[in-house]
């Protein structure tokens, strides 16, 4: 058994390569999946599953060990022959009616870290009541993990599949008549070959940065923020490139660069993007958002009479929703996205070419589309902070919000508190202040939105204050 037990979060278990993510521990969940799968999917475990990696540090080599514990247990597995992004993991589970997959991969994280994902038959991200399952046989003593073999594993290249979904539900034809120059930003990760792939022939220029395997990743996070996207964003403004997209390191969250050279926030875009599906495609439904994610999302869709669904963070519940109802579009601050009929998992690549299509088609910039939406509905401005705080004081803030949380802050009076994920004030008009405690770290997330920058200066001042007064 592994020195320490093996804890699932939201998006999976993740720890530092060797440290805490080890050889050990992956054998071990692997044969968990294995019992699960056995259990609780007997409808489509003899179709298998298929296991995928990211560019990070051993990840073809972790999910190997994976592929041998669960051929050992008798389970078919499609191996992909090369690092691969999460949103073309989700769709082979789908089209191929798999009983699940695995995926090696820490997503945005830094490269020290590595991590197991788990998706059942849906293709979605697994949710709590499926990881708790899981990391409780894991962590049983009584788990019996057999020796790896080769047997029942398949080498699969998933790629082509999922171009051909792509090209269905892009406009293409509408980007290769605008003419935009692209700047592309792949940070090293799986989204290599494909989104710069997909953009071939459709732009009149398309600039690649990093489009090559580092573990490293250039010395920090793939993540696609806009501290990480000063490279493409030089690049926009050297080679006056129209728009910049950029993926992480697992292709399944996004990044936008204006022409400006300014970063566009998830927050920005997922709004815009509904309106725009909604006009272009007709489709009808509702939006979905997390609790953590902008009501620049709600305005507009009063505007344009469209239902909002609220849930905790976490994508793995936009996909339950998704699977239930007919939905446009549903997204998050932290870059998720997915949209009506695709993938209950968020994709990277399809959110970075829904927004050059949207650009291509309206023919301005992101910069001009706000500010039309702006003046319809509003301003809205949103902040994000992680504050320190130790396990005492911790426990202290979590007892006070749980028996008095405050009824204002500063001058700004609590109208109506939400509990449906964290603790969230709404203050009135446009602004609210959300916080969210960390289950694994030392950390209180704290998230705001104001109609003003000065406002949500203040506001996330405020919060800062209240969590520290512990």
């Amino acid at each position: 058994m592994t020195e320490a037990k093996i804890k699932f979060g939201t998006s999976g278990w993740r720890g530092i390569i060797s440290d805490d993510f080890t050889f050990e521990g992956v054998r071990r969940v692997a044969g968990a999946i294995a019992l699960y799968l056995k259990e609780k999917e007997r409808s489509t475990v003899k179709n298998g599953v298929i296991i995928g990696y990211d560019t990070r540090f051993l990840s073809e080599k972790f999910a190997a060990a994976a592929a041998g514990i669960l051929s050992a247990s008798g389970v078919k597995v499609y191996l992909t022959g090369r690092d691969t992004p999460t949103p073309v993991l989700s769709y082979e589970i789908i089209k191929r009616k798999l009983a699940g997959g695995i995926n090696i991969t820490a997503s945005h994280n830094p490269p020290e870290y590595n991590g197991l994902k788990f998706s059942p038959s849906s293709g979605g991200p697994a949710l709590p009541e499926t990881t708790k399952l899981i990391e409780q046989y894991t962590n049983d003593a009584l788990l019996v993990v057999p020796s790896e073999d080769n047997k029942n594993i398949v080498s699969l290249e998933p790629r082509q599949p999922y171009l051909k979904l792509i090209k269905d539900k892009i406009d293409f034809k509408t980007i290769k008549k605008a003419k935009l120059k692209t700047g592309v930003d792949l940070l090293y990760g799986t989204g290599r070959e494909y989104l710069d792939v997909l953009l071939a022939g459709s732009c009149a220029k398309v600039s690649v940065l990093h489009n090559y395997r580092d573990v490293n990743f250039g010395g920090g996070s793939p993540e696609p923020s806009e501290e990480r996207l000063a490279g493409l964003r030089t690049a926009i403004r050297k080679e006056k490139l129209d728009i910049g997209l950029a993926t992480d390191g697992d292709a399944d969250r996004y990044g936008i660069i204006d022409r400006n050279g300014a970063f566009v926030t998830p927050n920005e875009i997922l709004p815009l993007l509904m309106v725009y599906l909604k006009k272009s495609r007709g489709w009808k439904g509702c939006v979905v958002r997390t609790v953590a994610t902008t009501h620049f999302v709600d305005a507009l869709a009063k505007k344009y009479s469209i239902e909002v669904r609220e849930t905790p963070v976490g994508f793995k519940y936009i996909g339950e929703i998704m699977m239930k109802e007919p939905m446009i579009i549903g997204g998050e601050e932290s870059g998720g996205l997915t949209i009506y009929k695709h993938i209950p998992e968020k994709d990277g690549i399809l959110a970075c070419l829904l927004v050059l299509e949207m650009v291509a088609a309206e023919k301005k910039t992101i910069r001009e589309i706000l500010n039309k939406f702006y003046g319809e509905v509003g301003y809205f401005t949103t902040g994000k902070r992680n504050v320190i705080l130790t396990g005492a004081k911790k426990e202290k803030l979590i007892e006070a919000l749980k028996k008095k949380p405050p009824e204002k802050f500063g001058s700004y009076q609590v109208e109506k508190l939400i509990t449906l994920d964290g603790y969230k004030f709404l203050l009135g008009g446009n602004t609210w202040l959300m916080i969210r405690l960390s289950g694994t770290e030392p950390l209180v997330r704290l998230y705001a939105e104001a109609d003003s920058d000065r406002h949500l200066n203040e506001i996330v001042k405020l919060g800062e204050k209240y969590i520290l007064s512990f």
